[in-house]
């Protein structure tokens, strides 16, 4: 299963995405992120000696660990406005000589035109919802941001269609006198498959407002994605963090 799979945007998706699950990123499925972003990321990111790069930071789980982590220059592309602003509330709560090391490009990373800023790219739930045509255009934009020698960790994709539809419930969370939970459903449909959030909001009186909200994956093996990178100059790290990560560097 691949959690919080909302959390960041993707770039050729509209800037819109994300209005409904902004409200419940958070609180649902942050605070599990924040552990797997730190179990996968960390010890790379504490490495960095030019910058890190975080694309589709989403409401900032990366973001924040590597400026913690770090003492570089993080930058985080962003381009949906509803993850834009959780983002910008995490890191109004640091302390300003952390954030100062922190900028927000709010715009797809082809659009931002970053050249040289990192030696760390970490694309974390990010390339799962990225049509194959859109991760094509990434790559190139990737490379140019990277310094010769950086590295790239990459999140893969599903390798496959799921065989059949499968859900996962979020742990419900009190907030004052409502309850917030919800349940992510995948399921294959013609290629692609559809991950459906499903929210609600419980009071004392029982179900105050449900919500949902769509997002497509597709699906790509790691052998396809290396053979993609290869062609702009990145070749595989020996040894993995994790078999969920890709881990390139730029030759």
């Amino acid at each position: 299963m691949w959690p919080a799979l909302t959390a960041p945007s993707m770039p050729g998706k509209p800037h819109d995405d994300y209005a409904v699950s902004a409200e419940f990123y958070d609180i649902l499925q942050a605070p599990k992120d924040a552990l797997t972003v730190h179990r996968l990321y960390s010890h790379d990111v504490a490495r960095a000696h030019v910058g890190v790069l975080d694309v589709g930071a989403g409401t900032g789980c990366v973001t924040v660990m590597s400026v913690v982590e770090s003492r570089v220059d993080v930058h985080a592309v962003e381009p949906a406005r509803a993850m834009r602003a959780p983002l910008m509330t995490r890191l109004a709560s640091l302390p300003v000589a952390l954030r100062e090391r922190v900028t927000v490009h709010p715009q797809m990373l082809t659009e931002a035109r970053l050249t040289a800023v990192a030696d760390i790219a970490v694309c974390h739930n990010t390339i799962a919802c990225m049509t194959p045509q859109s991760r094509r255009t990434l790559w190139p934009a990737l490379a140019q941001a990277l310094v010769p020698g950086g590295s790239l960790l990459l999140q893969l994709p599903p390798a496959r269609l799921p065989d059949k539809e499968t859900a996962r419930a979020f742990p419900e969370q009190r907030v004052g006198r409502h309850e917030y939970g919800g349940r992510m459903v995948m399921s294959a449909d013609h290629g692609r498959i559809r991950t459906r959030f499903e929210y609600w909001v419980k009071g004392r009186e029982g179900v105050l407002r449900r919500h949902t909200e769509t997002f497509w994956m597709w699906p790509a093996l790691r052998a396809e994605i290396v053979a993609d990178l290869t062609t702009y100059g990145f070749v595989p790290r020996p040894g993995q963090v994790d078999s969920s990560v890709l881990s390139m560097h730029l030759g």
